[in-house]
Formats: structure tokens, C-alpha cells, sequence
């Protein structure tokens, strides 16, 4: 089987990354793709419902928990104090899809584009020290760059730039 075909969004806290992440899924969706997503949390989180018969399975220590229903299903990997996994090791997990796209994980050597917003929690720019940002989405003009920059709301050209960057064929 083929490697899958990654493209990242990389950006500090409140930078719209998520909601970029979201409008491409949509997008790609609506142009016949098949598109997963990784997202990296810097914190706890929790996907399950305090008291649902899941959770207590957790509780009591199951090293993996899977729910499945009609509609969907999902596993849960308690960690347990073992390191988090890698990258790799996340992406090796996913069934094939067209596209991954990773929200998040800024360090891994991926193609990515850069989202910028005035509100972000910290405005300094990722792209100077990162060689694997191709792109820049911003919500303000942004000057000092040879990289091409997007309006942070054109999805359009932005998933039109993706599919070059990464050898995405169009679906006929």
C-alpha cells in the first residue's frame, strides 16, 4: 500500500487552525475526496462520557477500549505513562484515505502552511525557522516572505495549493 498523502496546518493557539482544518475537510469532501485528520492536543482530553459504560471500562483498565455502533466506531489507547506515540505510529493506525490532513504536531518534517490571525495567542511567525511551512494564511497582510500567502477564508485556492503540493489527483 502507498503512503498517504499528508499536508499540515501549523499555527499558534487561536490562529484558525482548526477552523481551516474544518473548511478543508469540507471542501475536499465536496470535491470526491476521501480525507482523514490527525489533530495533536497539548493537553488532557478526554473523548468519552463520565459513567458510560466505556469510561468505566477505561477506569478499570483496559489498555484499549472500542466502541462500535451503526454508525461509527472508536478506539481509545490508554497510555498509561508510556510515552505518547509517534507521529508515524499515529498515522500508521489510519485506514487509506486520499488525504491526511494534520492540525498540529508543528515540529514534524511535513508540508504544511503556516495560519496567522491578529488574535492568536502569539503572533511571532513560525515559517523563518520552519523550512517545511510552502504557505502562509493570514487574516492580515503579511509582508517580509517569498512564500505564497492566502487569505485565511480561501479555502478554494488553499485546497486547490494543497492538492498541487502534494500530488493530489483530481477526481474525474
Amino acid at each position: 500500500m502507498t503512503a498517504p498523502k499528508i499536508f499540515g496546518i501549523a499555527g499558534w493557539k487561536n490562529s484558525g487552525k482548526t477552523g481551516l482544518a474544518v473548511r478543508l475537510v469540507t471542501e475536499f469532501t465536496r470535491r470526491g475526496y476521501r480525507i482523514s485528520t490527525i489533530k495533536h492536543a497539548h493537553h488532557d482530553f478526554d473523548i468519552d462520557k463520565v459513567g458510560a459504560d466505556s469510561y468505566r471500562h477505561r477506569q478499570a483498565g483496559a489498555h484499549e477500549v472500542t466502541i462500535v455502533s451503526g454508525t461509527r466506531y472508536a478506539i481509545m489507547h490508554e497510555l498509561r505513562g508510556a510515552p505518547e506515540p509517534a507521529f508515524e505510529e499515529i498515522l500508521a493506525r489510519l485506514a487509506p484515505c486520499d488525504l491526511v490532513l494534520i492540525e498540529g504536531y508543528k515540529r514534524e518534517p511535513i508540508p504544511k502552511i503556516e495560519a496567522r490571525r491578529l488574535e492568536a495567542a502569539n503572533r511571532e511567525p513560525l515559517a523563518p525557522s520552519d523550512p517545511h511551512i510552502c504557505a502562509i494564511a493570514a487574516d492580515h497582510a503579511v509582508m517580509d516572505t517569498f512564500l505564497p500567502i492566502f487569505d485565511l477564508d480561501d479555502t478554494g485556492a488553499i485546497a486547490d495549493f494543497i492538492a498541487a503540493t502534494v500530488g493530489l489527483e483530481e477526481i474525474r
